[in-house]
């Protein structure tokens, strides 16, 4: 079993940054892709930054230059740094570690979620 922890949400102003991370467990993080998801009520959960075993990453139109998807495989840990935030980027975001490749999503674990608020 695998275990998400995401950390370093919170309430910050327009214009200004946060990190969030997530820490996972177990002994597959260096060989699983990982994804920051966010989801706002009554919307659809989507995709913002993802970053693969190989650290090929893809990034979201509407957080392109802003945000950067990173992992440190020695610390089992993805980050998402978040810069120029906007009141749009306020949200739950959530940490995924997907399913390996060809397996579709059977195996994908979710963290719990921390929320961001950006004020304006």
């Amino acid at each position: 079993q695998v275990q998400l922890v995401e950390s370093g949400g919170g309430l910050v102003q327009a214009g200004g940054s946060l990190r969030l991370s997530c820490a996972a467990s177990g002994s597959i993080f260096s060989i699983r892709a990982m994804g920051w998801y966010r989801q706002t009520p009554g919307n659809q959960r989507e995709l913002v930054a993802s970053i693969t075993a190989s650290g090929t990453t893809t990034y979201a139109g509407s957080v392109k230059g802003r945000f950067t998807i990173s992992r440190d495989n020695a610390k089992n840990t993805v980050y998402l740094q978040m810069n120029s935030l906007k009141p749009e980027d306020t949200a739950v975001y959530y940490c995924k570690m997907a399913s390996p490749v060809g397996l579709g999503g059977k195996y994908d674990y979710w963290g719990q979620g921390t929320q961001v608020t950006v004020s304006s």
